[in-house]
């Protein structure tokens, strides 16, 4: 059965970055395989050094790949974590977000320039409910945000 795994090209330290989430998600992350270069594989690869690591996060596996300065990262794709409260917001904030710049709706990047969406479960039903009125009062409140604040978008959907 083939399966869909997002595959994150990093410019090095895919290892490095592993270990990092791993500590982040803790008992929700494991670390299942780690590859190695074999001889001729590329000019800038010496053999044994570590091509890829696939990690396990929150039962997504992700496959980060050391591919050099050949490809860029961008926001357009962002690993989405939804979070039942404000308290699991705060925390992956903290750990995850390493460019202030870069923080907009939920969105921040991390210290190995991957992006993360940190969303509380209860956004989506929010911005998405019959009320036209309601849905655009929390759009425009998140459109505002960094983080995004759970009573604060609770209370733009109900007018206050």
């Amino acid at each position: 059965m083939a399966t869909v795994t997002p595959f994150v090209w990093l410019q090095k330290d895919a290892d490095k970055a592993a270990k990092f989430y791993k500590s982040v998600f803790k008992k929700g992350a494991k670390i299942t395989e780690t590859l190695k270069w074999v001889a001729g594989a590329g000019p800038s690869y010496p053999k044994g050094s570590i091509m890829s690591v696939t990690i396990e996060v929150l039962g997504q596996s992700l496959i980060l790949f050391n591919g050099g300065p050949h490809m860029q990262l961008s926001p357009a794709f962002s690993l989405f974590v939804t979070c039942k409260t404000q308290e699991e917001i705060d925390y992956y904030w903290k750990k995850l977000s390493a460019e202030p710049r870069a923080e907009q709706c939920g969105w921040l990047k991390d210290k190995y320039g991957v992006s993360w969406q940190i969303v509380p479960a209860m956004l989506l039903p929010l911005m998405t409910q019959k009320s036209v009125e309601k849905s655009a009062r929390t759009a425009q409140a998140m459109m505002k945000m960094k983080k995004l604040d759970i009573k604060a978008l609770k209370a733009a959907s109900d007018g206050k």
